[in-house]
């Protein structure tokens, strides 16, 4: 029988980032090209002053994506950059990104990387 573990994480962040839709991709991409594991994505919707276009000044649903991203404090600011420009939050109306820094976290680390870490002297509780 084996014996399970329960690693737990510390200085890890979530970042979550707000898109237009059909921008979720690129931003994944990007984020991924500095380190980001991996993703979560969902659909939402939103309004403000930039969906008052409807006839009569109604307000539009807009469909936004939402993208988020569990990494390492170490990897945030590369990370958190390289998701912004892809994003194009640069401009009016292009979305919001945050960082949310996490207590704790844990999942599944395969047996290697926490030996690396340990070398490192990095704790992992």
């Amino acid at each position: 029988m084996s014996t399970r573990e329960l690693t737990i994480l510390t200085d890890v962040s979530m970042i979550t980032c707000v898109v237009q839709r059909d921008k979720a991709d690129e931003v994944i991409a990007a984020a991924q090209e500095v380190g980001a594991q991996g993703a979560t994505v969902h659909f939402g919707s939103g309004s403000g002053p930039r969906e008052r276009l409807g006839l009569l000044g109604l307000a539009v649903d807009v469909e936004k994506e939402v993208i988020t991203i569990l990494c390492g404090d170490d990897q945030l600011d590369s990370i958190f950059e390289k998701m912004y420009f892809a994003g194009e939050l640069d401009v009016p109306g292009g979305g919001i990104i945050y960082v949310t820094q996490l207590e704790k976290a844990a999942t599944f680390v395969p047996k290697e990387v926490l030996d690396r870490v340990n070398q490192r002297g990095i704790s992992n509780d």
